[in-house]
């Protein structure tokens, strides 16, 4: 049955992974020695854990055949993924700040799923190199290791396209450069900078330069795990570092795509994106329309704010809170200045329905993606004008280009099967003891790798009260949508184990 397959390859794939995963480790430990921490041994002997496992994977099967399918791209994808995370666990595990493994697990598979839902009841009291670390694996998962290894296979010989389109997230994987390697490098590059550049600009508005350095890892991730048990909410009395976030976590929404054209001076492409006027434009109507909602029914909770003494106080504060949890839920984020749960029911209807969007392809965001909706709703309205002239050659346009029906019946499988595992998902959650709006908030926020949701996992809640089922149920959810479903569910399929 698994004759076809390289395993050999996939095996020191693996082990490369590892080796990458356990040096990201090694990262943490300086932090820890500057806070004079005892946790630091236990980082270390993680980092050095995981480094050795991925040496041996690696070095005996490093003669392996240097041939790569699409079979042998999505196994390394989805096996990659959790190889991440088993040896991603080994810090929490190794220095006791998290002791029960399904919670490490958990709280290491959403980190690098960028869904930034947590187990941890005081965030604040824990160390700061488990703290960096748990950013950190934000920051791997935001665009992918994957991505990051691709651009050095070529020192191995082994082409890296089908790892590169298994992995990138959206229906298409734009390319930069004809050079999928070259690709994969100046991803990264954008990635790292754009990173620097929200750390100065954060630590120039007043925060220290830990939470900075934090924050900006899981912003340009679009992660959300923060330092604080507040989240961004500590820092509402400083409204620049929330403008600073919501600026970058709309950035990070952006396919990164657009991005390099924009640093390359290509600003035209920006306002051709048909995307990208979606999800610019989308992002003001909505945050305009909560604003006003926000002003005629304030959370109480956030009183003091709103009655700012001076007359545009009001307005101010709504505008912003509106601004960051739009751009946080839109890009699945996760971020809060507010418990939006708190506002009225439209407002949190529209916060939530915002769940099954998402930022747009190519960017590290979760979610079903916004160039889909786009492609449907199209799509919707062709079959209408085919009911009227049946015989009329109607292409769907997108971007004004012709889209082929290849790339519209996948959109459609991934909205129908995307729908299908949140609605079992959500039936499922209540049988592990979860109220109705709990389920279909914990179903719909880890599916799309958002983090805060409803009920009893609002913005000021945690996920630490989920049955240890529903913890392990969250977590294969997180990884399907992260991984953009078919990735994953694929391997579950008796076809792909054919020899053919």
């Amino acid at each position: 049955m698994m004759k076809n397959l390289n395993i050999k390859i996939i095996i020191s794939f693996l082990g490369l992974t590892s080796m990458l995963n356990g040096l990201f480790m090694l990262f943490a430990v300086p932090f820890s020695i500057y806070y004079d921490e005892f946790e630091k041994w236990g980082i270390l002997q993680a980092g050095i854990t995981t480094i050795a496992i991925g040496f041996l994977l690696w070095f005996f099967n490093r003669n392996a055949k240097k041939s790569l399918g699409k079979k042998e791209g999505y196994l390394i994808v989805t096996l990659g993924w959790l190889m991440l995370t088993f040896t991603g666990t080994l810090p929490y595990v190794f220095t006791g700040t998290i002791p029960v493994y399904v919670d490490a697990f958990f709280e290491t598979l959403s980190g690098y799923s960028t869904t930034g839902a947590s187990i941890l009841t005081d965030i604040e009291v824990m160390p700061k190199g488990i703290l960096f670390w748990r950013s950190a694996t934000h920051w791997i998962g935001g665009m992918g290791i994957i991505v990051l290894t691709v651009a050095i296979l070529p020192m191995l010989g082994i082409g890296g396209m089908q790892l590169f389109m298994a992995e990138a997230p959206g229906p298409s994987a734009d390319k930069m450069h004809p050079r999928i390697t070259e690709t994969a490098k100046r991803l990264w590059i954008i990635y790292f900078s754009l990173t620097i550049t929200e750390f100065l600009l954060l630590k120039i508005a007043g925060m220290n330069w830990f939470d900075a350095i934090n924050h900006a890892m899981a912003t340009m991730s679009t992660g959300g795990f923060s330092t604080k048990n507040a989240s961004v909410a500590y820092w509402n009395g400083q409204p620049i570092i929330q403008y600073i976030i919501t600026a970058f976590m709309f950035i990070a929404g952006t396919n990164f795509v657009l991005t390099y054209f924009v640093l390359k001076g290509k600003i035209y492409k920006v306002f051709n994106s048909e995307e990208f006027k979606y999800f610019f434009f989308g992002t003001i109507g909505l945050t305009i329309l909560i604003t006003v909602l926000i002003i005629n029914y304030p959370d109480p909770n956030l009183a003091t704010i709103i009655n700012h003494p001076k007359p545009w106080g009001e307005t101010e504060s709504a505008f912003r809170h509106a601004a960051f949890q739009v751009t946080s839920i839109l890009t699945t984020t996760g971020f809060v200045t507010a418990d939006y749960t708190m506002w009225s029911s439209f407002a949190t209807m529209l916060i939530f329905s915002l769940f099954f969007i998402g930022g747009s392809a190519g960017s590290t965001s979760g979610g079903i993606k916004i160039v889909r909706q786009v492609i449907m709703i199209k799509s919707s309205f062709y079959e209408f004008k085919k009911l009227l002239h049946p015989n009329a050659i109607i292409p769907v346009r997108y971007d004004g280009s012709g889209v082929p029906k290849t790339i519209i019946y996948n959109v459609l499988s991934f909205f129908i099967l995307y729908m299908l595992i949140f609605i079992v998902g959500s039936i499922i959650l209540t049988l592990f003891g979860l109220d109705f709006m709990s389920a279909i908030g914990a179903a719909a926020s880890s599916l799309g790798n958002i983090g805060p949701a409803i009920g009893s996992l609002s913005p000021v809640d945690n996920y630490a009260h989920l049955s240890i089922p529903a913890k392990w149920f969250c977590s294969f959810l997180m990884l399907i949508g992260r991984l953009e479903l078919f990735t994953v569910l694929i391997l579950f399929t008796p076809f792909f184990w054919n020899k053919n």
